[in-house]
């Protein structure tokens, strides 16, 4: 049985919503709230260690839902900068488009955005999966170093640049790659796994249509004779 509680933004402060996603929710039965008229508002539901779903029934700013645990939290609109920042575990979906550094420094779980997806999606991501619907913007992925970024529409320039163990696949063009980026050879692995996740993120895409970029690891070693031209 399914228990739920609402709250509002338009009474309430974001100080107050998240004590009580903190400090009162464990233990209290509650498992889906509704959270009103975020109105824009910053830092909503940020650091969420419970099995519950969370609904935000707007557009929202900057970090939400950073530091998720377990939690599933979907934003019924566009998100600012840095939604799912540093995400652990659990699911974070953006109906709408999400502004810069989506998911950065995400170690686990899953970040969807329906929509588009700014410069710099997934920079610095250390484990997580990343599922953009549309396209995303210069330096995707910059120094990823471990995870899985999924485009299903383009890619802008530089994407990524000084990229580690994570891997992209980019259904649409892609105006440049990164130092040490590549493409290569799309694999039945590669097929599998990208279609995993689109059934995940619940976009339909044919899997075997992406391409695959990987690093070619000319970056893991200082080389002095390079005249830092890589």
């Amino acid at each position: 049985m399914t228990h739920a509680m609402q709250f509002d933004l338009a009474k309430l402060s974001v100080r107050e919503i998240n004590q009580f996603l903190h400090h009162q929710l464990s233990g209290s039965g509650v498992d889906r709230i509704e959270i009103l008229h975020p109105d824009g508002n910053h830092s909503i539901a940020v650091g969420m260690d419970a099995d519950v779903a969370v609904d935000i029934l707007g557009h929202a700013g900057y970090f939400i839902a950073g530091m998720n645990k377990r939690a599933s939290v979907t934003v019924h609109g566009n998100v600012g900068w840095s939604v799912a920042e540093n995400i652990m575990s659990g699911l974070v979906r953006v109906k709408g488009h999400a502004s810069e550094s989506a998911a950065a420094s995400g170690h686990g779980g899953l970040v969807v955005i329906e929509g588009d997806a700014s410069s710099r999606c997934g920079i610095s991501m250390k484990g997580c999966d990343i599922v953009v619907g549309g396209s995303v913007g210069h330096f995707s992925a910059f120094m990823a170093q471990a995870g899985t970024l999924v485009v299903c529409g383009d890619a802008g320039p530089n994407l990524g640049d000084s990229l580690y163990e994570a891997t992209i696949y980019v259904r649409g063009k892609i105006h440049s790659l990164g130092a040490d980026a590549r493409e290569e050879e799309l694999q039945a692995a590669d097929i599998e796994r990208v279609s995993h996740l689109l059934a995940a993120a619940e976009i339909d895409c044919d899997a075997s249509q992406f391409k695959r970029i990987a690093s070619a690891r000319s970056l893991y070693h200082w080389n002095a004779d390079a005249h830092q031209e890589y």
